[in-house]
């Protein structure tokens, strides 16, 4: 018996006429309806013609989460006097309530991308709400592209809803405004008869999730809802222009939310990959005491991931309320205990993100917000994806406060300050930007758009993460060259797994049998809890004899893979068969098969190096610490740390890893400058990616890859790795500064100029040479005087250009210094007398810069005019040194005096 009273409670039911309009004129709509006015249980039924108005249609609902598809099925057969799986049913992936007389079913938004890649148009269903799409998984924005894609060439009279609470209307009104054009009216009548699909695979309840989505939350969303003040009221229709779908609004039953900041009095750090400052934990806890004190009813405590609610939960013992922790992998008892009300004793609800929306918590009139959420992240350049702690967004915000206005007037303790509202990011990151996009290409790619070129998205996705994803669909034979799907990758598409694990699950039945590869997988689909330990063979055999509510799921997953694989092909290895491999060989094979890049060869001190090139270490404790091979399951890096950290692994070896990541094989004859080493090096290496597995010297290497490496060597080190004799450097002085002062052809013999061109100058030294002592014993010098311009004749001029040595008074020859910016000429004041001017050199061009020394060799004067300084500065030296020198000869007229080298005694001798 259909429960009218309930039905006219729902505040959704003024906006129905406007819908049926919208979608009878346009065939496509976008509903926004604040939580709890019956949008995603009232409207299916409507658009049914459950409710008695207009003919029987099949509907099909999209729900983002498992546990919300089957609360809304739940609800909507409570509002029809029925048991689920009647009229109303749902298809979940790993269960299936519906049957021939199903009208209205409910699904997640896999299972819904299944049935569409086996059946485009969708035979028998007239309408399909997705609900919730202000979440923007990737499935439900997948999804959305392929059925406005059907709408517009195949099913221009199926009806498409997009419904949510809070959203960005215009953009979903513009999007799905083409597909509608192209609809036009659309379910009038003659529906087929109802009658329940399968799913993608034919397999009883897959729904084809490749983990884009999130934790489940707990309940149908059939509250009301103060948290939406951007909706404004039931309009009849509202246009957002003339190409758009129209935009259907509803009023929500909402109560006032009082919001009370509550920042913490003491900085706390911001979060760090997954890490929380327990300092704000501490004060989330806090709080939630202060809430109990000052509020009437149940607390909602919203927090960013599981370990946090444990520690939470911790700090909150002893309060006088019932601790409930409530997440995706909470037990089913403690969901129904959430979703069935308090028995008289006030309840604290941890929770996290997933109860923002599609839930029902009775009782709940304070909501305490940490402000923190998690979203997906992923490493393209090492194929590591985690999550990530962020800021909740302001949308996020507003759901969650939301919670405490459902049934009456509530309050919204906020851990964060009132100035810092502004600056949060207006809404979540939509998945298609910050997810590993690898299953959402092959959904593509399957669709016939591998590039998602043709689809109509929201935001487009990536190009870097599209082509990290094509690169992993062509290394497991799911694309082919050109990236259309092959009949491989079909077959993998249809498994309802991450095109990564059907790999594994598909080429490990065939080594290992269905039942153990099933049973790997599963473990690799859902991440055990952390209790279970690091090591994924012992996992495994917690999973067996465990009674909890993982390893029930886990048991579920086993079923569903194993019959999908057992589909697919022949499978029943020798592994299976025969026992011949155990249990941790066969956990390493498969994980192995998922991941070939974090196959990982251990470096000591439970340190490793993954394929990938990407370091890796273990928890402290590990018991893997002492395998010399792990293949990764689970590892995350945060930025800026040095190396990954592994979370999951199993035992593995060489020969495992060899046939795992065949592709990644490789033998290469290596000729090169070694860094490490500062030498050449010539070896054969065979390598698995970024690990070396052997290494053989060359005896014969390729002289021309030899000579290269030399030359690397020369450059990376410079010109100082060759014997540069004191002539030489003074060669490559003179050379310096007649290119600097006349330029062509004399050459350019700086670091850099000699290195860009070795060749030109080194030519045979380098002949024969094999390694640095080779280098190291070629003469600069004689390699230098190559340069010098001897083609033009210019040559020959050079030690008159630039004279080595500059002959003085005294009879000596001084050497010039070119290591400076001038070149010097540092000689005894004595030896000078009667010089009347500066040596000249570059032609005349240039004076030499004089440096005038005492007979102890100090310098007393520097000239570039011998003239002026005798002169006018003579006089002052001359008075300086003859009294600190009195033994060598000071005449008053320099110019007219003998030049000499000796002291005066040793003159009257001579």
């Amino acid at each position: 018996m259909i429960r009218t009273d309930a039905l006219d409670q729902l505040p959704v039911r003024t906006a129905l006429p406007a819908l049926r309009a919208a979608l009878e004129e346009r065939g496509a709509a976008v509903l926004c309806a604040p939580p709890g006015t019956g949008k995603t249980t009232l409207v299916p039924l409507a658009l049914a013609g459950l409710t008695g108005d207009g003919p029987v249609r099949r509907v099909v609902v999209a729900e983002p989460r498992r546990i919300a598809a089957r609360a809304a099925a739940r609800r909507m057969a409570w509002l029809l006097g029925e048991e689920v799986g009647g009229t109303v049913g749902f298809t979940v992936r790993g269960e299936r309530r519906a049957g021939r007389d199903t009208v209205v079913e409910v699904v997640t938004t896999g299972v819904l991308l299944q049935r569409l890649q086996r059946d485009q148009e969708l035979a028998g269903v007239d309408a399909v709400v997705l609900d919730e799409c202000h979440e923007r998984h990737l499935d439900a924005d997948t999804a959305a592209a392929f059925l406005l894609d059907v709408r517009a060439t195949l099913r221009p009279d199926l009806w498409l809803v997009a419904a949510s609470a809070t959203t960005d209307a215009a953009g979903w009104a513009r999007l799905l405004g083409d597909g509608a054009l192209a609809g036009g009216a659309a379910g009038s009548g003659g529906a087929s008869a109802p009658g329940g699909s399968s799913g993608a695979d034919g397999s009883k309840g897959s729904d084809g999730s490749a983990g884009s989505g999130g934790a489940d939350p707990v309940g149908a969303d059939d509250s009301a809802d103060s948290g939406s003040a951007d909706t404004v009221g039931a309009d009849d229709s509202a246009d957002c222009g003339s190409a758009d779908a129209p935009v259907v609004e509803a009023h929500g039953v909402s109560h006032p939310v009082e919001v009370v900041w509550a920042p913490p009095s003491r900085p706390v750090r911001p979060p760090h990959g997954l890490r929380v400052d327990p300092a704000l934990l501490d004060h989330v806890a806090a709080v939630v005491r202060r809430a109990l004190r000052e509020r009437d009813g149940d607390v909602l405590c919203f927090l960013p991931g599981v370990g946090e609610i444990g520690r939470v939960a911790g700090l909150l013992r002893g309060v006088a309320a019932e601790v409930l922790q409530v997440h995706g992998r909470a037990p089913a008892a403690v969901q129904d205990a959430v979703l069935g009300g308090g028995t008289g004793v006030r309840r604290v609800v941890l929770a996290t993100s997933v109860a923002e929306s599609s839930l029902t918590v009775p009782g709940v009139r304070t909501v305490v917000d940490a402000g923190l959420a998690r979203e997906p992240r992923t490493d393209h350049a090492r194929g590591l994806s985690s999550l990530t702690t962020v800021r909740v967004s302001q949308a996020g915000a507003r759901q969650r406060a939301g919670r405490a206005g459902r049934e009456a007037p509530g309050a919204v303790y906020r851990c964060w300050a009132e100035a810092e509202q502004a600056r949060l990011a207006p809404w979540p990151s939509p998945e298609i930007g910050v997810a590993d996009l690898t299953a959402f290409a092959l959904q593509t790619a399957c669709w016939g758009d591998p590039d998602a070129a043709g689809l109509a998205l929201l935001d487009p996705p990536p190009a870097g993460a599209m082509a990290a994803a094509g690169e992993v669909l062509r290394a497991v034979g799911a694309v082919d060259a050109d990236g259309r799907a092959t009949d491989r990758g079909v077959r993998m598409a249809r498994l309802g797994l991450h095109p990564r694990l059907a790999r594994a699950l598909l080429d490990g039945a065939e080594l290992v049998g269905h039942r153990r590869a099933a049973e790997v997988v599963a473990l690799l689909s859902e991440e055990p809890p952390r209790g279970y330990g690091d090591d994924l063979a012992a996992a495994w055999r917690s999973a067996r004899r465990g009674g909890d509510a993982y390893a029930q799921r886990w048991r579920a997953e086993v079923r569903r893979l194993q019959g999908a694989a057992g589909r697919m092909g022949p499978g029943g290895g020798p592994g299976a068969s025969d026992g011949e491999l155990t249990d941790d060989a066969v956990a390493g094979l498969v994980t192995a098969l998922a991941f070939p890049e974090r196959v990982a060869l251990g470096r000591g001190s439970g340190a490793y190096l993954m394929v990938s090139g990407t370091g890796a270490a273990l928890g402290d404790g590990s018991r893997l610490g002492t395998a010399e091979w792990l293949a990764v399951a689970v590892a995350d890096r945060s930025s800026g740390a040095a190396s990954a950290r592994i979370r999951l692994a199993a035992v593995t070896d060489e020969d495992t890893a060899r046939r795992a990541a065949a592709g990644l094989l490789s033998t290469d004859e290596e000729v090169a400058w070694s860094a490490e080493r500062g030498d050449a090096v010539a070896r054969r290496v065979v390598r698995l990616g970024a690990v070396e597995l052997s290494v053989r010297s060359l005896s014969r290497p390729d002289p021309a890859r030899l000579r290269a490496a030399l030359l690397d060597g020369l450059r990376r080190e410079g010109p100082g790795l060759l014997r540069w004799s004191d002539e030489a450097s003074v060669l490559r002085g003179r050379m310096a500064f007649l290119h600097r002062e006349l330029g062509e052809p004399w050459p350019d013999v700086s670091d850099a100029a000699l290195l860009g061109a070795p060749d030109a100058w080194l030519g045979p030294e380098l002949d024969g040479a094999r390694r640095r002592s080779d280098l190291e014993r070629v003469d600069a010098g004689r390699a230098l005087a190559r340069l010098l311009p001897w083609s033009t004749g210019d040559a020959a001029r050079f030690d008159e250009l630039a004279p080595e040595r500059i002959a003085v008074p005294s009879g000596s020859r001084i050497r010039v210094d070119y290591s400076g910016e001038r070149p010097v000429l540092a000689v005894k004041l004595q030896e000078l007398f009667g010089m009347e001017r500066t040596p000249l050199i570059a032609g005349g061009r240039v004076p030499l810069l004089v440096h005038l020394l005492s007979p102890a060799g100090r310098p007393a004067a520097v000239t570039t005019d011998l003239a002026s300084f005798w002169r006018d500065g003579y006089r002052a030296v001359r008075a300086e040194l003859r009294g600190r020198y009195p033994k060598h000869p000071w005449p008053e007229d320099p110019l007219s005096a003998e030049a000499t080298r000796y002291t005066k005694a040793r003159l009257q001798r001579k």
